[in-house]
């Protein structure tokens, strides 16, 4: 959360379009904040793209895009809402049609989980690079805790819930461990 993925996927493909090649992008249908169909990010800028469902095959999604024209690369926002079979689908793009696809998402949710398309990306990417933010101490802040309305750290729920600032906070692993077990006040956590 808070580290520009969409920011650096909305200018990538911005990169492409400006030297003439034509990019596909594609979110998750669940994420409706900015509007169906929108990448947006916090700093104003957007774009349109296809929306995908968890059950959607991304092979037939992208075969019928190609029939309106070439493209030079695909880009996904919200990666972790893929599932399994479509990572893998995205993976035969890579290898079979030779356009390469570039996931931007999270790596875990506020449990310290792997999402299942995370967790499929992990494992099977070519290449990975992290998009890196920073907790309120100054070190990378590699999880997420979500608050309730009250802004009460939350320990239990579904591992889906859309929602942004208000929602979720990024952390260090050291505070996120703080947050997550407030029980253990005792210890010195800087």
């Amino acid at each position: 959360m808070n580290a520009g993925k969409s920011a650096i996927l909305l200018q990538a493909s911005y990169n492409y379009r400006e030297n003439g090649m034509e990019t596909y992008l594609l979110t998750a249908g669940i994420d409706v904040r900015d509007g169906a169909g929108l990448i947006a990010s916090r700093i104003g800028i957007s774009d349109a793209a296809d929306a995908f469902a968890p059950t959607d095959n991304l092979l037939d999604k992208i075969n019928l895009r190609l029939t309106q024209g070439k493209l030079a690369a695909i880009f996904i926002d919200e990666a972790q809402f893929l599932s399994e079979d479509q990572v893998w689908q995205l993976s035969q793009v890579v290898d079979d049609m030779n356009i390469p696809v570039l996931c931007y998402g999270l790596r875990v949710d506020f449990q310290g989980k792997l999402f299942p398309g995370s967790a499929t990306l992990l494992a099977i990417a070519d290449e990975m690079r992290e998009v890196r933010t920073i907790c309120h101490c100054g070190k990378k802040a590699t999880m997420v805790i979500r608050k309730d309305d009250n802004g009460q750290v939350l320990t239990k729920g579904e591992q889906v819930q859309i929602g942004g600032n208000e929602t979720y906070v990024s952390l260090c692993r050291k505070h996120w461990r703080a947050a997550m077990a407030p029980c253990n006040n005792d210890e010195d956590l800087g």
